[in-house]
C-alpha cells in the first residue's frame, strides 16, 4: 500500500506566482512541478554523507593494490580480450 504525505511549504506571493507561471510553461499543476523539482534535486544530492565518503577513502589508502606501467596493463588487457594468454 502506496502512502503519501502532505507537505506544507509558505511562500511569499511572488515567489508563487513565479513557480505557477513556470508550472503553467510546463503544462502541469503546481503541485506536480514541485514535486518533480524535488525528486531532481534529490537525484542532485550526493549518496553517501562526506564523512562516510572520507572514511572509504581513508581505509582504501591503506591497502595496496597491483599497478603497472600503462602500456603493460593496455597490453594485458588486449591479450586477456583476444585470448592472448601471453604464452
Amino acid at each position: 500500500m502506496l502512502m503519501t504525505q502532505r507537505l506544507q511549504v509558505l511562500l511569499d506571493d511572488s515567489e508563487f506566482d513565479e513557480i505557477r507561471r513556470i508550472a503553467q510553461r510546463h503544462h502541469m499543476t503546481v503541485a506536480e512541478w514541485v514535486r518533480q523539482a524535488l525528486r531532481a534535486a534529490r537525484r542532485d544530492e550526493p549518496g553517501a554523507e562526506p564523512q562516510r565518503k572520507l572514511l572509504v577513502l581513508r581505509e582504501t589508502a591503506r591497502h595496496a593494490y597491483p599497478t603497472a606501467d600503462i602500456d603493460q596493463m593496455l597490453s594485458e588487457i588486449e591479450g586477456g580480450r583476444f585470448g592472448d594468454d601471453g604464452l
